[in-house]
């Protein structure tokens, strides 16, 4: 089910299946989201919910049982309930059922609250442990925006640049061919500098560009000469990744709050780095924000 929402001229859709926000047009009609052309990838803005990224050998361990998992979980497959909407906001929630239970032996409830502001969307994401035992996850999101933005039939995808909020003196985290951590393997990427140019070279050599620990808790995503983009705010969320696919035109911006398995890594999903565990009847929200530079 599509729900539409408008305010202050923009106006947005959020799927229930997967709870995502799938579209934003601003107030001349341009969209802002990736619109999912297969050509290139058929994914939106997709919820990445319990695991981030790869598990090794499509397995993960809950007390040393072993569980199949997707990369990026079960979440973006999952029809959500919606649970309250008003002209600006909708609320959807998942809870567990027969499918997940199968690959996540965990009562949850997952809320995903989709918001329009002034000049853009917020989405939080709030898990609640609905069971009598400990719950761990991970949980990140992968919005992708056009790149080129619409309305900028001359540009390039190397016209634009990621500009962080402060200097930053970063590396990337190294991905293996089979999508996995490498332990010990970085490459530097930011020297004490706030911005990084696109480059589809980059993201063909690297495939995903991760930053851990950055102190910058935004980022814009503009056109150099324009200054036309977006900015997102990812405070509370310890890694930012970026992606996309060769000579696609669109950029993934995802604040995470897990990783993709370690090739060395035990394949115990607590051990797994900002992994997160809540005691029962705990909770804890987390939330992006997006703004348009236009």
């Amino acid at each position: 089910m599509m729900t539409q929402l408008s305010y202050n001229g923009l106006t947005a859709t959020v799927d229930s299946h997967g709870g995502e926000l799938v579209s934003l047009l601003d107030a001349q009609g341009r969209e802002a989201v990736w619109n999912g052309d297969p050509a290139f990838w058929s994914g939106r803005n997709p919820l990445l919910f319990p695991i981030v990224g790869n598990p090794k050998e499509g397995t993960v361990l809950f007390n040393g049982k072993p569980f199949h998992m997707n990369r990026h979980g079960f979440a973006r497959e999952q029809d959500f309930s919606v649970v309250r909407q008003g002209s600006d906001f909708v609320l959807l929630r998942l809870t567990e059922n027969g499918e997940t239970l199968a690959r996540y032996p965990f009562s949850f409830s997952l809320t995903v609250c989709h918001r329009l502001l002034a000049s853009g969307f917020s989405t939080s994401f709030t898990v609640l442990n609905t069971g009598d035992t400990p719950l761990p996850f991970c949980i990140g999101a992968h919005t992708a925006f056009f790149c080129p933005f619409s309305g900028d039939e001359a540009g390039r995808f190397e016209d634009y640049t990621l500009v962080f909020d402060q200097e930053e003196t970063a590396d990337t985290l190294l991905l293996s061919s089979e999508g996995l951590i490498r332990p010990g393997k970085r490459e530097r990427i930011l020297n004490a500098s706030a911005r990084l140019s696109l480059d589809y070279a980059l993201f063909s050599r690297l495939d995903t560009v991760i930053f851990e620990g950055l102190h910058s808790r935004g980022v814009s995503l503009m056109h150099e000469k324009t200054g036309r983009g977006i900015h997102m705010d990812f405070d509370g969320f310890p890694l930012i990744a970026f992606w996309t696919k060769p000579d696609a035109p669109y950029l993934c911006m995802e604040p995470w709050h897990g990783l993709a398995a370690a090739e060395n890594e035990s394949g115990e999903f607590t051990d797994k780095p900002h992994c997160l565990t809540l005691a029962p009847q705990e909770m804890k929200t987390f939330c992006y924000t997006v703004a348009l530079l236009m």
